[in-house]
């Protein structure tokens, strides 16, 4: 990350190095707006995402010629996630502008009464209310019915999550007593900090992906793509804005707000109506003390002007609007010493180096231990076991190193090697290209990956073998049972070494063994996601089975595959929907020779069903690889694949000599020409739609 204060000072800036700054910064922020708003992943913290935005806007206040397009004060958000309907705003969901010091919010003041022309005297009141850290949503009525849900994404175009909303309590399907015709519903959705962690100890129990903190936890359950996983998360909702409606809604904000609640809404309170400055920084001073016995993410509070008609007549600037600022919260901090680093294997393989801390306190809560993210966090502030180090909880959950204090370092401390062998088991720990994080490659032989990927392999949408849970996994693994997935299967030769054990009886050994036989028998995908694979979620399982149909293939394929100049390497990237981070870790688990004695031994007891197409195999199409690439004027390009797909065809992401056609539109740039350069058939839009229509009747 770019590290404002080791910048060059604004004032000694000139144009060349303002715009190669600019340039950078643009990038770096835009980056960090995917990490967070698409991904539900930040990356940074959000004093150190505040000090860029600051950055740039200062260089942009003294440099305005060289304001980019692409300036991240210009854009709100980032694009929606792939695979949600978009939601074009009628009125744009804007960010709010910030406050960090008091003189800020003098400031702001001031601003609000020059732009109204108010005497400096007159009483201006605001609304003060806490600042959620939760993630934002519009809500659509007509005629008091919920019509539509959709996130913020960039501000104008957001995601439709409207199956997912109907399982939040907070969110009220119809409106009660009195309102508008048509009305649009803005706040945030949000998790509590107890179910938040309520959530993560269900999911480190089953070995699921666990969460950062409450923020990130409610907006990767609201943007599921499954409505059932969004149902099954304890989501909570503020509604406290509004869009376009109807009619008017009051004259002040505080009547709105009365309204809102009225209608069923839960509202961000404490709000207080302040009629002076003072009287918000008071009222901040006192949130900020008191936030900690909150059961819900506060980091800052927002103060906006009451009267509606000054809001309207404020307006907004690019991306904030005039009558609003958030003031934030600063971290909380405290000084202790780092007495070790330690390095923890996740389940997919993952090294994360842990802090080792002299207990403190940080915002009423003791801390031992805390993150230090990756090796190049450390690299980059130069963290050495035995230094002083400011820590902070960020979003209050999470400890991390903020930095080192240098003038205590000792003399004897030393530089943090980073392991590139996993300390559980001793396999090579890689580190792929764009990624942070190195990985542990010994899958099913590292003990620290063993059990959860155990338990990963008889889940519901893996083998599915009922009688087997969790804690049987981990009972087994510890006295030594089962090691490997061939292992479950060979419970079959223990029935007296089972029934000697507490708990297990003839009924419990009977429905186990039952069950063992039954799901000796799997469809392909499905065994290809119990392997657990990292990034082969079900999806990309189905895409495996579907291009390969069948495990000598896939398993003769991804042994070729390894070698990157080869026809199977071009195969496997080529697929639409893998691509080559994926291929990445799929090669990977090939080139462990452990793991395919893995599957070689599970061979013994497994019976795999090929893939059966499901499209209609009888089509001229069927089985031909196809290649999109253009703009498609009258159809989606999620309409074409599915109507490809229908008819048995493979679509492909990229033009190799095995695509068998590519269908062109406007725009085609070096897809097009590939497939020129190979002799590929090439046909229009108009002539897909044809093909396909002669096909359908």
């Amino acid at each position: 990350m770019t590290d404002p204060s080791a910048k060059i000072a604004i004032e000694d800036l000139d144009a060349i190095s303002a715009a190669t700054e600019l340039a950078s910064l643009a990038q770096e922020i835009a980056e960090h707006d995917i990490a967070y708003h698409q991904n539900d992943n930040p990356t940074i913290i959000d004093a150190d995402y505040d000090a860029l935005r600051r950055r740039n806007e200062a260089i942009e206040a003294k440099f305005p010629e060289l304001i980019r397009d692409d300036s991240p004060s210009k854009i709100i958000g980032a694009r929606g996630r792939e695979g949600f309907a978009k939601v074009y705003h009628s009125q744009p969901m804007l960010s709010l502008g910030n406050a960090f010091s008091e003189s800020d919010v003098w400031e702001f003041e001031d601003r609000v009464k020059r732009f109204l022309a108010l005497p400096k005297n007159e009483t201006l009141e605001f609304v003060a209310e806490p600042k959620i850290d939760g993630l934002s949503l519009s809500l659509g009525y007509e005629k008091g019915e919920l019509i539509f849900a959709a996130t913020r994404g960039d501000g104008r175009i957001g995601e439709d999550v409207t199956q997912n909303v109907h399982a939040i309590d907070h969110i009220p399907r119809k409106l009660r007593g009195a309102c508008p015709t048509s009305i649009e519903i803005r706040g945030e959705v949000y998790m509590s900090k107890s179910e938040f962690m309520n959530l993560n100890a269900r999911q480190q129990a089953i070995g699921a992906k666990t969460f950062s903190n409450p923020r990130n936890a409610a907006a990767g359950s609201l943007r599921q793509l499954d409505p059932s996983v969004t149902a099954s998360r304890p989501l909570g909702f503020f509604g406290y804005a509004w869009g376009e409606s109807s009619e008017i809604l009051g004259q002040t904000l505080l009547d709105v707000r009365a309204r809102i609640l009225e209608w069923g809404f839960q509202l961000n309170e404490p709000a207080v109506l302040c009629p002076s400055v003072e009287h918000l920084l008071t009222y901040h001073s006192k949130m900020m003390e008191e936030r900690s016995a909150f059961d819900f993410d506060i980091d800052g509070i927002v103060y906006k002007v009451n009267r509606l008609d000054w809001q309207e007549r404020l307006g907004f600037v690019s991306r904030a609007p005039r009558w609003a600022v958030a003031h934030k919260f600063p971290a909380e901090k405290a000084e202790t010493r780092l007495k070790s680093i330690n390095i923890q294997v996740g389940r997919t393989g993952s090294l994360t180096p842990v802090a080792n801390l002299m207990p403190v306190t940080v915002g009423g809560v003791s801390v031992s231990r805390a993150t230090l993210h990756n090796e190049d966090e450390i690299e980059r502030k130069d963290i050495r076991e035995g230094d002083v180090v400011v820590i902070q909880r960020a979003g209050d959950v999470i400890p991390q190193v903020v930095k080192v204090l240098l003038n205590k370092r000792k003399s004897e401390v030393v530089a943090f090697e980073f392991p590139k062998i996993c300390p559980e088991c001793g396999s090579p720990a890689l580190r792929h290209n764009n990624e942070a994080v190195r990985r542990c490659i010994g899958g099913l032989i590292c003990p620290a990956q063993a059990v959860e990927r155990l338990k990963h392999f008889v889940s519901r949408d893996a083998f599915d073998i009922e009688g087997l849970g969790g804690s049987h996994i981990e009972t087994f693994w510890r006295d030594g049972l089962v090691k490997s997935p061939a292992d479950i299967f060979r419970l079959l030769e223990q029935r007296d070494n089972l029934m000697l054990r507490e708990g297990w009886g003839v009924r419990s050994v009977d429905n186990l063994f039952g069950a063992l036989r039954k799901k000796s028998i799997i469809e392909m995908s499905r065994y290809i996601f119990a392997l657990g694979i990292r990034q082969v979620g079900q999806a990309t399982a189905r895409l495996m089975a579907k291009q390969y149909t069948n495990m000598e293939n896939w398993i003769e394929a991804m042994i070729l595959a390894q070698n990157q100049e080869s026809d199977s390497y071009q195969e496997l990237v080529n697929i639409d929907g893998i691509g080559a981070s994926v291929a990445q870790e799929i090669i990977d688990f090939f080139s462990q020779p452990e793991n395919l004695q893995i599957l070689e031994d599970l061979g013994q007891y497994v019976r795999i069903q090929p893939y059966l197409e499901s499209g209609i195999s009888d089509s001229p199409i069927a089985g031909k690889i196809i290649v999109f690439t253009g703009k498609l004027e009258t159809l989606g390009r999620n309409e074409a694949k599915s109507q490809a797909e229908q008819l048995g065809a493979k679509v492909a992401g990229s033009v190799s000599r095995k695509t068998d056609f590519v269908v062109a539109g406007t725009e085609a740039g070096s897809k097009l020409k590939k497939a020129e350069e190979l002799g590929l058939e090439i046909i229009s839009e108009e002539e897909w739609k044809k093909l396909i229509g002669n096909l359908d009747g």
